[in-house]
């Protein structure tokens, strides 16, 4: 990416700083909106103000409490692109890829691979003996939830990732002279960011390594692609399958999904499964498909370097 590769140390980082305060700020601003619901929904069903997101989540419709919720992410979105428009005077397609124009081919092959994956394990675990996942299929309400997550979930998955794999790994690419360093602070803050998530507070803070292994899982796939595209198409599909396929009590984003799962949250192996198996195998195949090579230079390499085009002054 242009702008992490040609941005030479200065003492230009806590710029980055008043931008990620700004971009958080408005994410403030827009959970009023669902606050104010919240509070509206409590005080008419005479009941005091909830303590928890489960809580919060269970007073409103899950559709119109996804919506305010996501919408959260809008506000915040907005404020991010004023933010590369106006602080730091770049256009967007130069914090998402080295290329001249954004391969969305790249996009839909990272989202088309993560979502029959995604379904593959969702339908299977569905058909074992074993499985804790029920039919949950309400049409009219699964119709809804489709325009919202397909028209709003993606603003949230690439607002993480434009905020941590590209404006963040620019930020910090600023203060070491070496590419591990974003890698490593762009992934940990990623996982930091999912700390008061549900699942966060039923198993314990280890859960953060899923999280944080994620991050370095899309870090690692941006460096070496030289651009964006494939982690915004995995962090879509991701999102956006969990979103349609199955939900839980326990988990940050409860929907009208096809399935829901009874079983108690535990940890397991299972939940770490990404991590050891299938990150790796996406790399392999990413690898495979874009010839990467140079991957000491490219993940832990100096942060200019010859092949990658640098800033315009």
């Amino acid at each position: 990416m242009q702008q992490l590769f040609g941005v030479t140390k200065s003492t230009r980082f806590g710029w980055y700083v008043l931008g990620s305060f700004i971009v958080i700020s408005a994410s403030f601003i827009g959970q009023i909106p669902f606050s104010l619901a919240v509070l509206g929904a409590a005080l008419q069903q005479d009941k005091p103000f909830p303590n928890s997101m489960q809580e919060m989540v269970g007073l409103l419709d899950l559709n119109w409490s996804l919506f305010l919720m996501l919408l959260t992410f809008v506000f915040a979105f907005v404020a991010f692109l004023g933010v590369i428009r106006f602080l730091h005077k770049q256009k967007l397609i130069e914090i998402t890829t080295a290329r001249l124009q954004f391969d969305w081919k790249r996009f839909f092959v990272a989202f088309g691979i993560w979502s029959i994956v995604t379904v593959s394990i969702t339908l299977i675990s569905f058909y074992d003996a074993a499985s804790t996942l029920t039919w949950n299929f309400q049409p009219s309400r699964f119709a809804v939830l489709v325009l919202i997550a397909i028209v709003m979930i993606p603003i949230q998955t690439s607002l993480e990732e434009y905020l941590f794999r590209g404006y963040l790994m620019q930020g910090f690419a600023q203060l070491h002279p070496h590419r591990w360093f974003p890698l490593f602070w762009t992934s940990f803050l990623f996982g930091v960011l999912h700390i008061a998530n549900p699942e966060v507070q039923e198993m314990g803070y280890i859960v953060l390594l899923y999280y944080i292994g994620t991050g370095l899982f899309l870090g690692i796939i941006t460096l070496m692609d030289n651009g964006m595209e494939l982690a915004l198409g995995f962090h879509a599909a991701n999102n956006l399958m969990t979103a349609l396929l199955v939900t839980t009590d326990s988990s940050a984003l409860q929907t009208y999904a096809l399935f829901r799962d009874t079983a108690k949250p535990s940890l397991s192996m299972e939940l770490f499964l990404p991590l050891f198996i299938f990150y790796p195998l996406l790399v392999l195949l990413f690898a495979k498909i874009y010839r990467w090579s140079d991957w000491k230079l490219r993940l832990t390499g100096p942060i200019s370097v010859p092949d990658i085009p640098q800033i315009k002054k």
